[in-house]
């Protein structure tokens, strides 16, 4: 026979997973320092300008 669960209270855990989760994500998103960003910001320019630089007309 299958186990009788609350669901409220499944609910509520499945909210905090996905709070936690999200939480990870904006800490890897936000949580940097202006260096970071600066560095992040130089690299994914070199990108884009190797690839436009790569481009045939």
């Amino acid at each position: 026979m299958a186990e009788i669960i609350n669901l409220n209270k499944a609910r509520k855990a499945k909210a905090r997973v996905d709070k936690s989760a999200r939480a990870g994500e904006n800490r890897a998103r936000f949580g940097r320092t202006k260096a970071q960003k600066q560095a992040d910001a130089a690299e994914s320019a070199k990108v884009t300008r190797l690839l436009d630089e790569s481009k045939r007309d």
